[in-house]
């Protein structure tokens, strides 16, 4: 496969073609747009920064999936802040969040034929995860219950706590089962945003994702104190 290179940039790009597409077919308002190209300016100066620290200026061909994905994420933000103001094109934002789910089993076996696994890429990856569940946790909770912003808020929360305190940093050994924790997290928000469930059934799905993802979280802060003392 060939290793095509794609600048950070070319998200913004991107996105600011799917945001037209969006205006002149569901409608988006000045919100929607400002959400999504905040979004998408927050995506490129930092994953720019991250390339930079990395030494690299251009992503390879697993982060440039990657990219296509977040990138879709900023437009379902886009959306999701239309929906404070006006109704909401509930299939469109479906197909988004769908399209971005599915591109997330591809990445990685992109990266692995490529022989371009990286740290980077890895931290994309869920990076990426994290703010397509954080965006659609924002979109349900006014119909569910605050309570759901806890599944999109766990990951930042945990990053903030990292920062006070120095041992939630220690890097975890890959867990598979993290991976399927957030795919099932990604999964219950997109059904739960489709409305096809009675409103009992979706918030009893949304509140085992959230007890699938405390465990998850859970487990990994247990194994980091337990080696708290190890040396870096």
């Amino acid at each position: 496969m060939e290793r095509v290179q794609v600048a950070p940039s070319a998200g913004l790009a991107g996105l600011l073609a799917l945001l037209a597409a969006l205006s002149a077919t569901v409608g988006l308002s000045a919100g929607g747009w400002a959400a999504g190209i905040v979004c998408g300016a927050a995506l490129a100066l930092l994953l720019g920064r991250a390339l930079e620290r990395s030494g690299g200026r251009r992503l390879g061909p697993a982060s440039s999936v990657t990219l296509v994905r977040v990138t879709m994420s900023c437009a379902v933000a886009a959306l999701v802040a239309d929906s404070f103001t006006g109704p909401t094109p509930v299939a469109v934002l479906v197909v988004l969040s769908t399209a971005a789910l599915a591109l997330d089993g591809i990445d990685g076996r992109v990266a692995r034929r490529t022989g371009t696994v990286s740290d980077l890429g890895a931290r994309f990856d869920m990076e990426s995860d994290a703010f397509l569940i954080a965006v659609l946790s924002v979109h349900v909770a006014p119909s569910v219950g605050w309570w759901v912003l806890a599944i999109g808020g766990m990951r930042y929360g945990y990053v903030v706590a990292g920062r006070l305190l120095p041992w939630l940093r220690r890097p975890t050994p890959p867990r598979h089962w993290a991976k399927v924790v957030a795919a099932v997290q990604g999964i219950v928000l997109v059904v739960a945003a489709a409305d096809v469930l009675p409103g009992a059934v979706a918030a009893a799905a949304l509140a085992g994702a959230l007890a699938l993802l405390t465990e998850s979280f859970g487990r990994d802060v247990v194994w980091q104190w337990q080696h708290r003392q190890d040396p870096d």
